[in-house]
């Protein structure tokens, strides 16, 4: 599947709607609301703030993308409990918990129409990937931070209202996704009225909004995404097509994943789906799926994989987080994680189709 103009165009419009619409949910207090919320809830256990900050994490992931959680979440998480594991959740699971929906990841978008399922279909053959992602990340965060998460956390007093209008919205948002609209259309839709609605209340300023937006980067997303469509092809997609397996057998699928995981810690997660793409499809929509392992959660490995990763780091994780403890983490866990989810995916299309 190639990806022209306005295929390309629609889904970077859809990442700047959702940042503007993350954006101004933020400026409304959703975020830090929740950061409330998962300090009370953790009741001065550690282990339980982890929980919640990997569950909030994984369903902000979902719904609003993964750039939502390494840009806005993450202050949140921090100033909720000052906890290096809080961090660390909300960048493993943008990346890890960004299989679920294809609204979740750029990457997701891209690969979605090669797949041939529905939205509810393609959630509902992630779903078991997407719960064995987020219950490793919780598992793997719990042992790394044993000692950090000895000493208790701190009582939170405060308890805000949760802000009803940007939730409301974006519930019909992701509502009207799963109804087969185009993404950017209900997510343009959602930033204009939770923009407009902080804007009127003066939580927000245009100048905010307009910098969430981040045109520029989105430009150059764009023009990236069409160097690599071209590389893809030249003599560099055949020879990614010559190295991708043709069958969908558990080795296959294996094999996928994992080249899929090189790839995008060498030249990134979206050009290496646009690179790997072609060949996936060929083999069918569950070689595209386990393509998407490689890719989400095998961007973990090292901060070239995701954008998101770098993003994180200017979001707060530099601060928490040194390079040496962020790879030394994603060399010892992510590939086993890639090929666990992996094995999952067989196991389950293996039932349902």
């Amino acid at each position: 599947m190639t990806h022209d103009l306005g295929s390309l165009t629609a889904i970077v419009a859809f990442l700047v709607a959702m940042m503007v619409l993350a954006r101004a949910c933020a400026d409304e207090g959703l975020f830090e609301v929740l950061g409330g919320h998962i300090a009370r809830w953790s009741r001065g256990s550690s282990q339980r703030l982890l929980a919640w900050a990997v569950g909030v994490a994984a369903v902000v992931t979902a719904t609003l993308s993964l750039d939502a959680t390494v840009v806005l979440l993450t202050p949140v998480l921090l100033a909720a409990s000052a906890r290096r594991s809080s961090a660390y959740a909300s960048v493993r699971l943008a990346n890890s918990g960004s299989t679920l929906l294809p609204v979740s990841n750029l990457t997701n978008l891209l690969v979605f129409g090669s797949t041939g399922l529905s939205f509810l279909g393609f959630a509902w053959a992630m779903l078991p990937v997407w719960l064995v992602a987020v219950a490793a990340e919780y598992v793997i965060l719990r042992v790394w931070f044993a000692a950090e998460l000895r000493v208790p956390s701190p009582a939170v007093s405060d308890d805000d209202e949760l802000p009803l209008f940007p939730l409301a919205v974006v519930v019909v948002v992701l509502l009207a996704l799963a109804g087969g609209t185009a993404p950017w259309i209900p997510a343009t839709a959602g930033a204009i009225l939770v923009g407009t609605y902080a804007l009127v209340r003066r939580r927000t300023t245009w100048r905010d909004l307009l910098a969430a937006a981040n045109l520029p980067f989105a430009a150059l997303i764009l023009l990236w995404a069409f160097v690599v469509s071209w590389l893809g092809s030249t003599s560099v997609g055949s020879w990614f097509d010559d190295a991708m397996p043709s069958g969908t057998d558990l080795g296959s699928l294996l094999l996928i994943a994992v080249l899929a995981m090189i790839a995008a810690n060498v030249v990134n997660n979206l050009p290496a789906t646009l690179l790997l793409l072609p060949a996936a499809e060929v083999a069918g929509p569950v070689a595209v799926l386990a393509l998407l392992i490689g890719v989400n959660v095998g961007a973990n490995l090292t901060y070239i994989g995701s954008v998101a990763n770098l993003l994180w780091r200017q979001a707060g994780g530099r601060a928490v987080s040194s390079a040496r403890e962020f790879h030394l983490l994603g060399v010892l866990t992510t590939p086993p994680l890639v090929l666990l989810c992996t094995v999952v995916l067989w196991g389950w299309t293996s039932l349902i189709w």
